[in-house]
């Protein structure tokens, strides 16, 4: 599929790079790029040599939220639309099988932020910046908020919704909201480097291990063991936890036939 406002590139080592393009606009989602940002997500997740999605944006920011020249002049009704449309690709990361990887640098404010949130894991550059700034200018980031306190807690969530300040990179890595921080200069490297170790994984159980952590996230603490373990059995079942098992004790690299 060919895509006007969302770059799609699938590299070597089963790595995809999905990079937010509207660069002269700080990457901020207008109506097309956040449906074509779902698009790619779910054909990046239906590919068989993808195993893993780098999620990053294009110029000097990652994203700063939604483009609020779209805001004026709507019915409650068609609010209600475009505010879900806008954070439908937040539910769709959730919802993929492979892993996304966001690469975050400059700044990720509201959705941005929300984004990056809902990203399986982050990892930034030291002057990497976020906020949930909406209620600067008397809106709110009550969609964002939600992946950004499943990651960091109810009290410095609020914060965050309601103060609308911008964290350090320092600051989201010690909440949580970041895996790790590299120096800015080195970030594409690093980050690609990041993304393709994982994708030498078992995409099996990867795959896996996603759904299921996601599935559980909700369920009682002995649903979660009931429904984890049943997610192991099945794993044990496979051609790829076989081969790992057995390259393990053949000391040699697996060779994964991904079912």
């Amino acid at each position: 599929m060919t895509y006007a406002k969302v770059t799609v590139a699938k590299g070597e080592k089963h790595v995809a790079e999905l990079t937010l393009n509207r660069p002269d606009q700080l990457n901020t989602l207008d109506s097309p790029m956040a449906e074509e940002l779902c698009a790619a997500l779910t054909e990046l997740d239906a590919d068989p040599q993808v195993r893993v999605v780098l999620l990053k944006g294009a110029g000097k920011a990652f994203c700063a939220g939604i483009d609020v020249n779209e805001l004026a002049g709507k019915s409650a009704l068609e609010y209600r639309e475009w505010i879900e449309r806008m954070e439908r690709p937040l539910v769709a990361v959730s919802r993929m099988k492979k892993p996304v990887i966001a690469q975050l640098h400059g700044v990720a404010a509201a959705n941005g932020m929300g984004l990056v949130a809902a990203a399986d894991l982050v990892i930034a550059a030291d002057n990497a910046r976020m906020g949930l700034t909406a209620i600067n200018v008397g809106l709110n980031c009550v969609g964002p908020v939600i992946p950004v306190a499943r990651c960091i807690g109810r009290k410095k969530a609020l914060e965050l919704l309601l103060y609308g300040n911008l964290i350090s990179a320092a600051e989201a890595l010690g909440l949580g909201l970041v895996n790790k921080i590299v120096p800015k200069d080195e970030l594409d490297a690093q980050a690609r480097q990041w993304a393709e170790e994982l994708a030498q994984k078992s995409p099996v159980a990867v795959q896996i291990a996603k759904s299921a952590f996601y599935t559980a996230e909700d369920m009682d603490y002995a649903q979660q063991f009931a429904y984890m373990n049943e997610a192991f059995a099945r794993l044990c079942t496979t051609d790829d936890a076989k081969e790992g098992v057995r390259a393990f004790f053949e000391k040699r690299r697996p060779a994964w036939k991904e079912k």
